[in-house]
């Protein structure tokens, strides 16, 4: 952790990132940061941002302003959710115990990984605040049933349940890196399950033998059906990105949809997320609600985010950025530092209030 003179010091989420590769192991900021194949999506989640023009309204009185929202009935401080994210023990001896304190001073919801370095208990006893549950679908339904059951009775108050990776893309800096988790931590949600997958295969990192073994490459939407019979949650289904898919999961009966290209760690040369928004938040017609994540480093990318049909975002790597450089106390003030930037562009934009951000907010550059 830095002392508090350079903790003061970021004044962007990028300033933030660049600090945490100055205290993070190469190959873990490689694992954080990279994205798949030729990063050529991972470029376009963030520069697609900027292709998008904010036309504000003027001599609107923004003197009081609220950023408040609410996602499925949960008033929460500003439209922006932490997004699950792998192993944040690399980043902070506190990990997600340090992320949940974190999004309950920002007053918001935690989801919490499947790829946690610390168990849902652990992390469902260090807060009083929300959490959701981000759901991988394994082979073994009797495994994901016990899942299921011991985050309901945890508390956690929505299934998350990622769609986009029945395999692991192909990251080409964890190759090289040769990326694997230290001996001393482990994928804890199934680390006893895991630990013996591994003594029986040997010489294979946690990571691999977690996507290839365990999760089941062969779910439809089915399995969303068998979800829905074992669970009184609210189901959310994270990484559609196409308009049909988002209206077979309306009729599916989602409560919720999150755009999502896996933070363009999966598949490379897939749109970036905020170019897939309009035709599936189109497509919905506001049956269920939207959110999107990838991308998000400005107040203004929320906003162009909100004007384009997102209920809310996700902010995944920043807030590993904030964990390394702070453990909670920075991934805090990267959730402050984003607030007041939203808070502020809204002032900007003539936007008193979240539920007046409009599709004609918004235009593209030529």
């Amino acid at each position: 952790m830095q002392d508090d003179s350079q903790l003061k010091a970021p004044i962007n989420l990028n300033e933030f990132e660049f600090l945490a590769s100055t205290v993070l192991e190469k190959q873990t900021y490689d694992y954080y940061r990279g994205g798949a194949n030729d990063e050529i999506t991972l470029h376009e989640n963030t520069t697609a941002f900027q292709r998008i023009q904010l036309h504000p309204k003027v001599l609107v009185d923004v003197d009081i302003r609220d950023i408040s929202t609410t996602v499925l009935g949960e008033k929460i401080s500003m439209p922006v959710l932490i997004a699950p994210t792998a192993f944040h023990r690399l980043a902070s001896v506190d990990g997600e115990i340090a992320t949940a304190q974190a999004a309950s001073r920002a007053g918001t919801i935690m989801v919490f990984s499947s790829l946690s370095t610390t168990t849902p208990e652990d992390v469902a006893a260090s807060t009083k605040s929300s959490l959701w549950f981000q759901l991988y679908i394994y082979r073994d339904r009797e495994l994901t049933r016990n899942i299921i059951e011991r985050a309901e009775h945890l508390g956690y108050t929505a299934l998350c349940v990622t769609v986009d990776a029945p395999l692991l893309g192909r990251r080409e800096k964890d190759v090289k890196n040769r990326f694997s988790l230290p001996t001393d931590l482990t994928i804890a949600t199934v680390g006893d399950r895991l630990a013996r997958d591994k003594a029986k295969i040997g010489g294979d990192s946690s990571l691999n033998i977690y996507f290839e073994n365990l999760l089941d490459q062969s779910i439809t939407w089915k399995d969303i059906d068998w979800i829905r019979s074992v669970t009184k949650l609210p189901i959310v289904l994270k990484g559609i990105q196409r308009a049909d898919d988002a209206k077979i999961a309306v009729d599916q009966g989602a409560n919720a949809i999150i755009v999502s290209n896996h933070g363009a760690r999966q598949l490379d040369t897939v749109p970036a997320t905020i170019d897939m928004l309009p035709s599936i938040t189109d497509a919905v017609d506001g049956n269920i609600e939207v959110l999107m994540d990838g991308g998000i480093r400005k107040g203004t990318d929320v906003i162009k985010a909100l004007a384009l049909g997102a209920r809310a975002v996700l902010l995944g790597r920043p807030i590993l950025w904030g964990l390394a450089v702070g453990g909670a106390d920075g991934a805090t003030m990267v959730l402050d530092l984003l607030k007041k930037e939203l808070d502020l562009a809204m002032a900007l934009c003539g936007i008193p209030t979240i539920s007046t951000v409009a599709r004609d907010l918004v235009g593209w550059k030529d």
